[in-house]
């Protein structure tokens, strides 16, 4: 009977958990006083890798009905895996590891796992059509440490065996995860077990692929040696099996095993080892790229030691690991340094290829302005509550039109707009938000002198708005202070994962925008370190404009979310002719306008001639006409 397509290429199952990493490097646990968080647990990890690479990636989990398995899930949606058997336990929390980075060797770690939401996966939640859908089945070595877990990963490996799937088993093991040491015990590698070695050996004559550390192939084995272990394990297994040999790369055997010669080596290219853990699930994600696509196995070896290697070399486990694009990159190019982190043009793919999946379009409501609406609170006898109300006004016409619209948004600022920003978290909006004192010149932040520590308290999906008034015939120590600020800003929302937007306000009361200044600026801050993730510009209407500046960014960044432009109180007729010629360069992606949508009602309501409906109401009706303005402009 012929095998149905597939529409996965690999399904991982396993362990599920939130990472709690400490922020401080080289320290004790117990002296870590921040952490970042982020998802973890092998399974999940390797899915992500393989979801990054441009595998067709789906997991098999439990995670807890609360907001960390709402973390997990979500995460996992926005690296592109399928969670459509990732269930909610209803009953069980999802697990949890706190981890650190002491040095190239020692990596402590807690895990917290007991009567999780992962360990509760059973037999039942694994079906038959969702495990033929894909080329090949991953279980892992945790996964197997209890009766009701294992019964889970049998049936999934019976089940794409008799479907004519491959199956593929990452050891992982962690003595700590089969009841061996104490919880203090996280970090050990390796513990005989006799228990451990036979069930282990169980799975391997039913793998078509299985890696495993040197260590992990010892317990696999039940020997000391670690070739004498590999050659037990041939004995069981006609699978290809990949020893992973740390900064001496890795050796895929796929016939019979009498010395390491028989095996093809693959060396590993000398870089810094930032950080241990993860990597292994890195290198399985890079391995698995090139075998489920029929390459060659020394090439699936060169692909996984260079994940294996950039996973090493950052903060994280699945953050950490390569796009395509930037293992491409890596595999052609190599690194100058050492330390792969310090590479900025290697760091930048990373950055750009991997952050948060959005809509190509922005199409965003910006009323972040803080002088204007203070000007009108004073001239009506309003208070600063007043404005803050009718910014909440303000997303409410947001939110009416994003029921219809994709790729909407909003800018708006945590002073007057905070309720308006809070509100606004849990919506499916990209959320802008002002890092400069508004009105003031030369550029000045609110927040500050520290910004790293300051803007690590803004929400992750917040993206930095700075306003930026550039001129080239400014004095030189105001262009010099800009410069300065600025390039501060870009390595301080990297630090914290904020996006950036720059806008470009370039023309000013007694001096109009000039379309080559703006373009000289753009390259200028391209020059200095500066990469946003969205540049915010003037509204030209010239379509040579707007093509010069897609120009410099494919040059720079062309994995840039794109331009969008500005609207400047320009009035609706005038901004369709900005729009019109905007659309001719593909890298303009959208607007964000402000007082062409909320000058009206805001002066009415701010007089006491509308209520709080119709405001809402006008909003949303200039809204809809720039947004069906914009949509409506032929390319």
């Amino acid at each position: 009977m012929p095998t149905p397509e597939t529409t996965l290429d690999i399904i991982c199952i396993g362990r599920a958990s939130v990472d709690l990493y400490g922020a401080q490097i080289g320290g004790r646990l117990e002296d870590m006083g921040a952490f970042n968080k982020y998802i973890g647990g092998s399974p999940t990890n390797i899915s992500v890798g393989c979801a990054r690479l441009g595998l067709r990636a789906a997991l098999i989990t439990k995670v807890g009905d609360e907001h960390m398995g709402r973390f997990i899930r979500e995460t996992l949606q926005k690296e592109g895996v399928d969670t459509s058997h990732v269930t909610t336990d209803k009953q069980r929390l999802t697990a949890l590891a706190i981890l650190g980075i002491r040095d190239a060797d020692s990596f402590p770690l807690i895990f917290y796992r007991e009567n999780c939401a992962d360990m509760a996966l059973c037999e039942d939640d694994i079906a038959t059509a969702f495990i033929q859908s894909a080329s090949a089945t991953l279980v892992t070595g945790s996964h197997f440490s209890t009766n009701a877990v294992a019964a889970a990963s049998f049936r999934a490996m019976r089940i794409a065996r008799d479907g004519g799937r491959k199956v593929v088993f990452d050891i992982d093991y962690r003595p700590n995860l089969w009841a061996l040491g104490g919880h203090a015990d996280g970090e050990n590698r390796f513990t005989e077990s006799a228990r451990v070695t036979a069930h282990i050996q169980s799975v391997l004559p039913h793998c078509d692929l299985i890696v495993g550390t040197e260590e992990e192939w010892r317990i696999a084995g039940g020997g000391a040696d670690t070739l004498a272990a590999l050659k037990t394990a041939r004995s069981l297994t006609d699978a290809v099996m990949v020893c992973k040999r740390g900064a001496l790369g890795c050796v895929v055997f796929a016939a019979a095993i009498d010395d390491w010669g028989d095996g093809i080596a693959a060396p590993g290219r000398e870089v810094e080892v930032f950080n241990v853990l993860g990597a292994g699930d890195g290198f399985m994600a890079g391995f698995l790229y090139g075998w489920l696509r029929g390459r060659p196995l020394g090439t699936c070896a060169e692909a996984a030691n260079a994940c294996g290697a950039l996973a090493v070399s950052r903060h994280g486990c699945a953050p950490a690991y390569p796009s395509e694009i930037e293992l491409k990159h890596y595999l052609a190019n190599g690194s100058a340094h050492f330390a792969l982190r310090c590479d900025r043009a290697l760091e930048q793919i990373h950055w750009a290829t991997t952050r948060r999946r959005r809509p190509r379009e922005l199409l965003a409501f910006a009323f972040d302005h803080r002088s204007w609406f203070t000007e009108q609170a004073k001239t009506h006898g309003r208070s600063d509550s007043d404005i803050g109300r009718f910014k909440s006004l303000a997303l409410a016409a947001v939110l009416r039109l994003a029921q219809e619209y994709d790729g909407l948004g909003l800018l708006a600022d945590d002073h007057f707009g905070r309720a308006a920003l809070r509100a606004a978290a849990d919506k499916n909006i990209w959320i802008g938000r002002p890092i400069e004192q508004s009105g003031v010149f030369p550029l000045a932040f609110e927040e500050g002198p520290d910004l790293g520590s300051r803007l690590g308290a803004w929400p992750a999906n917040h993206c930095v708005k700075v306003l930026a008034p550039l001129r080239t015939d400014d004095p030189a120590d105001i262009i010099a202070r800009h410069e300065t600020m600025l390039a501060t800003l870009a390595d301080a929302c990297r630090q914290t994962g904020h996006e950036l937007l720059v806008e470009i306000i370039n023309g000013r009361d007694d001096k109009p925008a000039e379309e080559a200044q703006i373009v000289a600026w753009m390259r200028r801050l391209y020059q200095l370190g500066v990469y946003p993730d969205w540049w915010k510009l003037e509204p030209m209407n010239n379509a040579a404009f707007w093509r010069q500046a897609g120009e410099v960014v494919r040059e720079y960044d062309p994995h840039c979310r794109g331009i969008i432009a500005l609207g400047k109180k320009m009035p609706r007729q005038d901004l369709e002719l900005v729009f019109a010629a905007a659309r001719s360069e593909d890298m303009v992606r959208g607007f964000a306008i402000g007082r062409t949508i909320f000058n009206d009602a805001a002066t009415q309501w701010f007089a006491g001639s509308v209520d709080d409906n119709a405001a809402c109401d006008i909003m949303a009706d200039m809204y809809r006409r720039l947004i069906e303005a914009w949509r409506g402009s032929k390319r």
